[in-house]
């Protein structure tokens, strides 16, 4: 994971502020914006692992419902499979630098580890 990476979506104001926290640091981060471009079940572990969350701790709970995702029912495996397969329902932003993730909730939160 060389560089920093924000998974962003342009619609939401914390992401685009976080975008924009970074780049006014002078750094270009690689944008993936992952409504289109999803992480694989693989990468979303890997970064689930970096973050230090569950997959639970990841979801957007009214977005997961309007999926028809039940939380409390679904093993971490399947909840990632669900996630990947409904990529709306991952909260965003998320940044990797440095061999670490970030959520940019708030966008201040990524500085730490830039």
């Amino acid at each position: 994971m060389a560089g920093i990476t924000i998974y962003h979506n342009p619609r939401c104001s914390k992401s685009r502020e976080t975008l924009a926290l970074i780049e006014g640091k002078g750094m270009a981060p690689k944008v993936v914006e992952y409504l289109k471009t999803p992480p694989s079940a693989e990468e979303l572990t890997a970064i689930l692992a970096l973050l230090g969350k569950a997959p639970r701790e990841l979801l957007r709970k009214k977005e997961a419902a309007e999926a028809g995702i039940d939380a409390a029912v679904l093993s971490d495996a399947e909840l990632v499979k669900a996630m990947v397969a409904n990529p709306a329902v991952i909260e965003r932003p998320i940044v990797l630098a440095n061999g670490k993730a970030a959520l940019g909730r708030p966008p201040e939160s990524v500085l730490a580890i830039l």
